[in-house]
């Protein structure tokens, strides 16, 4: 694959088994949407698994095909870049639930009619069952590293601890080893916004023409706010009015920050399906690692041989610093390596996808202590 940002880089593939999930069915004809860049070396060693966040996607350097704005990592992976594809042979793939070109709620079953409502509930751990199956079809064994922030650095996690075979090291960023009650509380907020919209039509809105907009809109509202700081918020827009002078004493966005937080929203409905929303959200919901382990985090590495890095940021109120800690904390009781740093950014809990040159230096000297 060519090294410099591409229209569109996006191979599939088709699942030859039904991958189990942790909910007890499978998910037939399974089909993983992904894209390559950089060059497997002879010994296949040189791989590193990017994993998106919850509204991401595999268009981690490639121009996405809906917004046609560029890679939403593209600052940090290509040529001479922290994550460097004259080095490594990056991938990134779409997690199966979501609709960007991986089997979920908008993709047809066996009847020839979408999924809707119909896929089966899955796990943060069942995104990582596609992920070690796509690895399987393109013959890595095991990766340099995993790398991820936010729901990417849970789908780190649980690569590294679930199948510790298949990862040398695991880069975490602004994540979290399991989902707080007021992280769960928000996005039940988002579902409800959704599935109380008349055109959700209790998922089955397909060939209606028209989806819950409006719905899926206030949800993108409510989580956006949660990615971004106080200080930035104030800083960005404080409570400036939106092109007026005076308040219109009315329910118009008066204020810049109500404009923004509209207009976030309705870009949103234009490249997400709700169904996915909903299904990823609660995937997210249910992620807690000790849980998975017994309930004590440090059995999740217990069979781990890997390398860590933790990253958290100090305006991060999503992920705080304290979730990163907690981790810290069972991989030194596993006796594991790990590295640790929390960086100050304006940005809050979005800073992982923004211009923190810090960040860079974390990510470029981790992945260069493993030459």
């Amino acid at each position: 694959m060519p090294n410099s940002p591409l229209l569109d880089a996006t191979q599939v593939l088709n699942l030859a088994q039904p991958l189990p999930l942790d909910g007890g069915q499978s998910l037939p004809d399974g089909r993983i949407a992904y894209e390559t860049h950089g060059r497997l070396n002879a010994a296949r060693d040189n791989a590193i698994l990017i994993c998106h966040a919850l509204t991401g996607d595999h268009h981690v350097v490639s121009h996405h095909p809906k917004t046609g704005k560029p890679g939403w990592w593209v600052r940090m992976v290509g040529p001479g870049k922290p994550i460097d594809t004259d080095r490594f042979f990056v991938i990134c793939a779409n997690v199966i639930g979501s609709c960007m070109g991986s089997t979920g709620p908008a993709s047809l079953a066996a009847d020839g009619q979408p999924w809707g409502m119909r896929f089966p509930v899955i796990t943060v751990r069942d995104m990582v069952r596609g992920h070690v199956a796509l690895l399987d079809a393109l013959r890595i064994e095991s990766l340099y590293a995993v790398v991820g922030g936010s729901m990417g650095g849970m789908q780190a996690l649980s690569l590294a601890s679930n199948f510790a075979d298949r990862t040398r090291a695991a880069l975490v960023i602004a994540s979290t080893a399991r989902h707080s009650a007021q992280n769960i509380a928000f996005h039940e907020v988002g579902r409800q916004a959704i599935m109380a919209d008349p055109e959700w039509r209790e998922g089955d809105y397909y060939a209606h023409g028209k989806g819950p907009e409006k719905g899926l809109s206030v949800a993108r509202m409510a989580a956006h706010i949660t990615y971004l700081s106080e200080a930035g918020l104030t800083e960005k827009f404080g409570r400036r009015l939106q092109d007026r002078e005076e308040k219109t004493f009315g329910f118009d966005a008066d204020f810049q920050i109500e404009s923004y937080l509209r207009y976030q929203g309705l870009a949103f409905t234009d490249r997400f399906d709700a169904n996915s929303y909903l299904y990823i959200t609660r995937a997210m919901d249910y992620f807690d690692l000790a849980e998975e382990h017994g309930g004590l985090l440090a059995n999740a590495f217990a069979g781990s041989k890997a390398r860590y890095c933790l990253v958290s940021f100090d305006t991060d109120w999503l992920y705080p610093t304290a979730d990163s800690r907690n981790v810290v904390h069972a991989l030194n009781a596993a006796g594991l390596p790990v590295s640790f740093v929390e960086l100050s950014a304006p940005y809050g809990h979005d800073s992982f996808l923004l211009d923190v040159p810090a960040l860079d230096r974390v990510v470029e000297g981790f992945l260069g202590d493993g030459r």
